[in-house]
């Protein structure tokens, strides 16, 4: 190709990144005006050991709910907090129902209160998660008067202290806010660009493994630096994927490449950078020829954490999405995901809307305990790498 077009695409470059700073440093200064909110206090960890940790709280700090509501005043998800011991909701801003105008994040001092409430009337120390990975995939977003955050791919091009910076700046208003999880940084690889989830919509930093790695680290390490903690997706690989997990099943079997898109993953947990991660529904036969990855115990005890060596906190993806619900029943998926190793069970309560969802999981996981299906044992061990993960955010006593 002739010079100037080099030229062209190197001064579209240093735009790019002019634009993208100044919206940074318009963002801080807007951060640190006389109206900034004061951040949250940290609660003290008072979380008891496993042996004096009775089944139903082992049980709620496993769930994780979306639920409905702009204000922790007369919210029915409080009451289930309080009641079933929950672990953590994820919030959202639009809601699946297309007449409510917001679900939970209106405004900075509005998403605050609703926060500040909530970690209040928790009994327990409380995830607050939300999908901040930047580009398309934004729950705070800059028209609202949030920080700006370019997708992964933009931020793959260029350098990881860059890509740091960006997510230090999202991480610190997190952090005000009382978001204390974000569910990012994808890991995956971008080997298929065509991929619905994944390529199409800049979700990932790169096709080489190692420059995906390189800007994950460097965004874990933004998130890091204000204590928020990240969460690896979506183990084994969702990179090469030719359809949409959201919409039913995704075999990956004929397009994984396990050298590339384990790479990312086996870095960052050897580097100690993996709090948490989150299987998706992938069918993979070079694993499991029967289950998904999220309801895989070949994958995630197998594969993520006797071959990986993780032993931290797996948590799955949506319960909700097409993948799962097109084949199991919310009893069945609970059942095969805790007998996988995963620990946190994640329903956004978004595709369809349930105020007792979290209730209903609670009960679930009570009744696969009383029938034997599931042990005591099983509910220590994830029990005991949520706590320790809390002892991340929180001053134990």
């Amino acid at each position: 190709m002739p010079a100037c077009f080099y030229n062209l695409k190197r001064v579209s470059t240093v735009l790019l990144c002019f634009i993208f700073f100044f919206l940074i440093c318009k963002a801080d200064t807007a951060a640190s005006s006389e109206n900034s909110i004061s951040p949250l206090p940290n609660a003290k960890l008072h979380l008891p050991p496993p042996p004096k940790a009775s089944p139903e709280l082992m049980a709620g700090q496993m769930i994780m709910v979306g639920f409905r509501g702009i204000s922790s005043e007369e919210l029915p998800i409080i009451k289930i907090i309080q009641d079933c011991y929950l672990g953590g909701v994820i919030l959202f801003t639009r809601d699946c129902d297309p007449s409510l105008e917001t679900r939970n994040i209106d405004s900075r001092e509005q998403l605050h209160a609703l926060l500040a409430g909530l970690h209040a009337e928790s009994p327990y120390p409380l995830l607050t998660g939300i999908d901040q990975e930047g580009g398309k995939v934004r729950r705070l977003k800059w028209e609202q008067g949030f920080a700006p955050l370019p997708p992964a791919e933009e931020l793959g091009k260029g350098n990881p202290a860059a890509t740091r910076l960006a997510a230090g700046r999202s991480a610190a208003e997190m952090k005000e806010l009382g978001i204390n999880l974000d569910f990012a940084p994808v890991v995956d690889v971008n080997i298929n660009p065509d991929s619905p989830a994944i390529g199409l919509i800049q979700r990932s930093f790169s096709a080489d493994a190692d420059t995906a790695t390189a800007h994950a680290r460097a965004f874990t390490q933004g998130l890091h630096a204000h204590g928020v903690l990240n969460c690896l997706k979506h183990f084994p690989g969702h990179g090469s994927a030719s359809t949409d997990t959201h919409l039913g099943i995704t075999d990956i079997s004929q397009t994984w490449h396990p050298e590339q898109e384990l790479y990312p993953y086996k870095i960052l947990i050897s580097e100690g950078l993996a709090d948490l991660i989150m299987a998706g529904h992938l069918m993979n036969s070079n694993i499991d020829a029967q289950y998904p990855a999220s309801l895989s115990q070949l994958t995630i005890t197998g594969l993520l954490r006797n071959k990986l060596g993780f032993d931290g906190v797996v948590i799955s993806d949506d319960l909700q999405m097409g993948a799962i619900t097109s084949q199991y029943s919310l009893e069945e998926a609970i059942l095969l995901a805790i007998q996988a190793g995963t620990d946190i069970l994640l329903c956004g309560n978004n595709v369809y809307y349930d105020e007792n969802l979290g209730r209903q999981m609670h009960n679930i996981i009570l009744n696969l305990l009383a029938e034997g299906k599931i042990s005591r044992e099983r509910l220590e061990e994830s029990y005991s790498r949520i706590r320790r993960l809390k002892e991340k955010l929180y001053d134990a006593r």
